[in-house]
């Protein structure tokens, strides 16, 4: 039986700060009530993946980003061919696309959380930043996890894009 939550974080433990995506599922299965909610985790996202959305409610996607402003980023996904749809290593947004191009209807409402990364050289151990940074998402995801609601979560995505354009007009 699914459960109507998927939590999918990608990246790589031996790559730095590219591992943030599986730490932060290590702190969901440790502090989360997973009782509705599926802990799915992989290197990199692929055309199989498409196949984890069906019957879901909600799907958070994690994973580290070099181009985040802030800590964390949180965006609602939309599906869409980008430049990844052909190769081996995909974007959330096309993972989302080969759903729809294959069950022939919209995915569940999907979101990503990109967590701020710096160093992603294999062989290194988290950076100090990206601890931090790690930290901050994770409390954000529990919060999420605790009620997890669209129309919350979709108020959510509008605040974390509030905060960061207060941040950038200040600077």
């Amino acid at each position: 039986m699914l459960k109507p939550v998927l939590v999918f974080g990608y990246g790589n433990l031996s790559r730095g700060d590219d591992a943030l995506g599986p730490l932060l599922l290590e702190y969901v299965e440790s502090h989360c009530n997973l009782q509705d909610i599926e802990i799915l985790s992989d290197f990199q996202l692929q055309i199989e993946h498409a196949l984890d959305l069906e019957n879901r409610l909600l799907v958070l996607f994690v994973d580290a980003s070099v181009s985040c402003v802030e800590a964390f980023d949180f965006a609602q996904l939309e599906p869409a061919r980008d430049k990844s749809y052909t190769t081996h290593a995909m974007s959330p947004a096309a993972v989302l696309a080969v759903y729809q191009s294959i069950k022939k209807q919209m995915p569940p409402p999907c979101f990503l959380l990109s967590i701020k990364a710096e160093k992603l050289e294999l062989g290194e151990g988290l950076s100090t930043s990206a601890k931090n940074h790690l930290a901050q998402a994770c409390q954000f995801t529990e919060k999420l996890l605790q009620n997890p609601d669209l129309d919350l979560w979709l108020q959510q995505t509008n605040a974390v894009q509030s905060v960061a354009t207060e941040l950038c007009d200040l600077s």
